[in-house]
Protein backbone atom coordinates (compact mmCIF):
# COMPACT_ATOMS: atom_id res chain seq x y z
CA UNK A 1 0.00 0.00 0.00
CA UNK A 2 1.03 3.32 -0.78
CA UNK A 3 1.41 5.50 2.73
CA UNK A 4 0.28 8.83 0.40
CA UNK A 5 -3.27 7.34 0.06
CA UNK A 6 -3.58 5.57 3.78
CA UNK A 7 -5.08 7.56 6.12
CA UNK A 8 -3.35 7.68 9.48
CA UNK A 9 -5.25 7.61 12.72
CA UNK A 10 -5.62 10.90 13.40
CA UNK A 11 -7.34 11.87 10.22
CA UNK A 12 -9.61 8.91 10.68
CA UNK A 13 -10.39 9.81 14.25
CA UNK A 14 -10.75 13.60 12.66
CA UNK A 15 -13.30 11.96 10.66
CA UNK A 16 -15.12 10.47 12.79
CA UNK A 17 -15.29 13.46 14.72
CA UNK A 18 -16.57 15.38 12.18
CA UNK A 19 -19.42 13.11 11.58
CA UNK A 20 -20.09 12.38 15.04
CA UNK A 21 -20.93 16.44 15.32
CA UNK A 22 -22.54 16.41 11.95
CA UNK A 23 -25.03 13.52 13.47
CA UNK A 24 -26.29 15.17 16.38
CA UNK A 25 -26.27 18.68 14.89
CA UNK A 26 -29.20 16.72 12.56
CA UNK A 27 -30.43 14.93 15.89
CA UNK A 28 -31.01 18.45 17.13
CA UNK A 29 -32.66 19.31 14.12
CA UNK A 30 -35.15 16.77 13.49
CA UNK A 31 -36.03 17.10 17.16
CA UNK A 32 -37.03 20.96 16.92
CA UNK A 33 -39.14 19.97 14.05
CA UNK A 34 -40.88 16.88 15.70
CA UNK A 35 -38.78 15.01 17.84
CA UNK A 36 -38.71 14.09 21.53
CA UNK A 37 -40.40 17.17 22.54
CA UNK A 38 -43.29 16.87 20.65
CA UNK A 39 -43.92 13.38 21.51
CA UNK A 40 -44.23 14.72 25.02
CA UNK A 41 -47.01 17.31 23.93
CA UNK A 42 -48.75 14.91 22.33
CA UNK A 43 -48.82 12.34 24.98
CA UNK A 44 -50.78 15.17 26.98
CA UNK A 45 -52.84 16.49 24.53
CA UNK A 46 -54.36 12.80 23.40
CA UNK A 47 -54.50 12.59 27.22
CA UNK A 48 -56.32 15.52 27.28
CA UNK A 49 -59.26 14.03 24.68
CA UNK A 50 -59.13 11.50 25.94
CA UNK A 51 -60.21 12.18 29.48
CA UNK A 52 -62.30 14.56 28.52
CA UNK A 53 -64.35 12.18 26.10
CA UNK A 54 -64.00 9.99 28.90
CA UNK A 55 -65.67 12.40 31.24
CA UNK A 56 -68.44 13.59 28.93
CA UNK A 57 -69.19 9.72 28.82
CA UNK A 58 -69.20 9.60 32.61
CA UNK A 59 -71.16 12.21 33.40
CA UNK A 60 -74.35 11.16 30.09
CA UNK A 61 -74.34 7.88 32.53
CA UNK A 62 -74.91 9.01 35.62
CA UNK A 63 -77.25 11.36 34.38
CA UNK A 64 -78.97 9.02 32.93
CA UNK A 65 -78.97 6.58 35.30
CA UNK A 66 -80.18 9.07 38.19
CA UNK A 67 -82.37 10.56 35.91
CA UNK A 68 -80.52 13.77 36.95
CA UNK A 69 -82.85 17.28 35.24
CA UNK A 70 -79.42 19.21 34.26
CA UNK A 71 -80.42 21.74 31.45
CA UNK A 72 -78.49 20.76 28.76
CA UNK A 73 -80.17 18.92 25.62
CA UNK A 74 -79.52 14.43 25.77
CA UNK A 75 -76.85 14.16 23.74
CA UNK A 76 -74.88 17.58 24.41
CA UNK A 77 -71.91 15.14 25.47
CA UNK A 78 -72.27 13.21 22.19
CA UNK A 79 -71.87 16.40 20.47
CA UNK A 80 -69.26 17.55 22.37
CA UNK A 81 -67.59 14.37 22.27
CA UNK A 82 -67.71 14.60 18.50
CA UNK A 83 -66.41 18.08 18.56
CA UNK A 84 -63.34 17.02 20.18
CA UNK A 85 -62.99 13.70 17.95
CA UNK A 86 -63.02 16.53 15.26
CA UNK A 87 -60.70 18.64 16.72
CA UNK A 88 -58.13 15.72 17.51
CA UNK A 89 -58.57 14.69 13.50
CA UNK A 90 -57.41 18.66 12.19
CA UNK A 91 -54.63 18.44 14.73
CA UNK A 92 -53.17 15.23 13.06
CA UNK A 93 -54.01 16.15 9.63
CA UNK A 94 -51.81 19.19 10.34
CA UNK A 95 -49.10 17.18 12.17
CA UNK A 96 -48.87 14.79 9.13
CA UNK A 97 -48.19 17.90 7.28
CA UNK A 98 -45.40 19.15 9.11
CA UNK A 99 -44.05 15.55 8.46
CA UNK A 100 -44.29 16.08 4.72
CA UNK A 101 -42.97 19.12 4.26
CA UNK A 102 -40.27 18.32 6.08
CA UNK A 103 -39.90 14.74 4.16
CA UNK A 104 -40.18 16.57 0.93
CA UNK A 105 -37.83 19.24 1.86
CA UNK A 106 -34.95 16.32 2.59
CA UNK A 107 -35.45 14.80 -0.77
CA UNK A 108 -35.48 17.63 -2.52
CA UNK A 109 -32.31 18.20 -0.96
CA UNK A 110 -30.88 14.71 -1.73
CA UNK A 111 -31.71 15.03 -5.44
CA UNK A 112 -30.20 18.43 -5.55
CA UNK A 113 -27.25 17.15 -4.40
CA UNK A 114 -27.04 14.06 -6.04
CA UNK A 115 -27.60 15.96 -9.70
CA UNK A 116 -25.44 18.52 -8.01
CA UNK A 117 -22.31 14.99 -7.90
CA UNK A 118 -23.75 13.39 -11.13
CA UNK A 119 -23.04 16.71 -12.88
CA UNK A 120 -19.06 16.86 -11.39
CA UNK A 121 -19.01 13.52 -11.91
CA UNK A 122 -19.69 13.57 -15.62
CA UNK A 123 -17.00 16.82 -15.98
CA UNK A 124 -14.58 14.60 -14.17
CA UNK A 125 -14.86 11.68 -17.06
CA UNK A 126 -15.18 14.13 -19.51
CA UNK A 127 -11.65 16.03 -18.48
CA UNK A 128 -10.10 12.51 -18.02
CA UNK A 129 -11.19 11.61 -21.55
CA UNK A 130 -10.39 14.82 -22.72
CA UNK A 131 -6.48 14.38 -21.30
CA UNK A 132 -6.77 10.51 -22.51
CA UNK A 133 -7.13 11.84 -26.21
CA UNK A 134 -4.43 14.69 -25.60
CA UNK A 135 -1.97 12.08 -24.11
CA UNK A 136 -2.23 10.16 -27.59
CA UNK A 137 -2.09 13.08 -29.98
CA UNK A 138 1.24 13.90 -28.27
CA UNK A 139 2.61 10.49 -28.80
CA UNK A 140 2.13 10.54 -32.49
Amino acid sequence: MDKKTTPSIEELEAELKIYREERERIKDFIGRIGGKTDAKNDKIINSVFFISIFLLMIFDIVRHALELNIPLPPLFSVEVAIFLVSIKIVWMIHRQTKVNHFEFWTLNSIEYRINNLSRQLNELQQKIEDAHLFNKNSRS
